[in-house]
């Protein structure tokens, strides 16, 4: 699962006893060798399904990690990016990622550290994705963090993300998701500070309401790269919350500028 330059079994022990903060600053630098990086191949799907739907001026990677998601937000957004995390180290990484990029041109890029339960942004964006996050929301949280993605949007703005489907009840994937969830919980149980991080909470049915309720019209969109399960529904959808309204002219984006770190 992990390549030679990946975490080695006491780090991912000592990430696993602390804080989700202070677990991924001292995971980042080797965040992209593990697999709880989202692959290539869901990133170029999103990517693609959003340049059917854009262009867009600009775009805001919800709990960025090392950046990945911003790399598909740059092809699709026309004049800003922003990368948004809680933790330092991975927004290092991310900084020093795109230092070493070579970029002709494309949107403008900044990283800001920020708690998605708290958005330091005016609604200001025209498109949010996030990728493989929600595991670190427990489920009476989603109707904060949706009514946070809906505070930055402007009219019409969009929230989008893929979701894989669950895997079937008593297959290998089952018992594996079932299984990490429940050291998980034990973990939780008998050690402070907690590490939440669970890969079974984030239900579409649940999903689904909860973005309603936030006020967004939601569709689902099959990434048809990934195929159809033998019952033939898909295997990754991609979920596009959208605002009702029309998006107006760019504004100010950020209320706590000096938070940015801008090119």
């Amino acid at each position: 699962m992990f390549s030679p330059e990946g975490p080695s079994l006491r780090e991912l022990a000592v990430q696993a006893l602390s804080s989700v903060e202070r677990g991924y600053d001292l995971l980042a630098p080797k965040f992209d060798h593990t697999p709880f990086r989202t692959p290539d191949p869901v990133l170029d799907a999103v990517g693609s399904a959003l340049r059917r739907t854009g262009p867009f001026d600009a775009g805001l990677d919800l709990c960025c990690g090392t950046g990945v998601g911003v790399g598909v937000l740059a092809q699709v957004c026309r004049e800003r990016v922003t990368g948004v995390d809680f933790s330092a180290g991975m927004l290092d990484v991310a900084r020093e990622r795109e230092r070493e990029r070579e970029r002709t041109r494309g949107p403008r890029i900044s990283w800001v550290r920020a708690d998605a339960r708290a958005l330091p942004f005016a609604p200001a964006f025209d498109l949010v994705v996030s990728f493989g996050a929600f595991g670190h929301f427990l489920p009476r949280e989603l109707p904060g963090l949706f009514a946070q993605v809906r505070s930055v949007l402007r009219p019409g703005g969009r929230f989008a993300f893929p979701l894989v489907a669950p895997p079937r009840p008593g297959s290998l994937g089952y018992w594996t998701l079932l299984g990490f969830d429940t050291v998980m919980r034990v973990r939780n149980a008998l050690w402070r500070p907690a590490f939440v991080m669970y890969y079974r909470a984030f239900r579409l049915g649940d999903v689904q309401r909860e973005l309603v309720e936030a006020g967004f019209e939601v569709e689902l969109q099959p990434l048809p790269e990934f195929g159809r399960r033998p019952d033939g529904s898909p295997r990754v959808r991609l979920v596009m919350a959208r605002l009702p309204g029309r998006a107006p002219a760019p504004t100010c984006l950020s209320r706590a500028g000096s938070s940015a770190d801008r090119r």
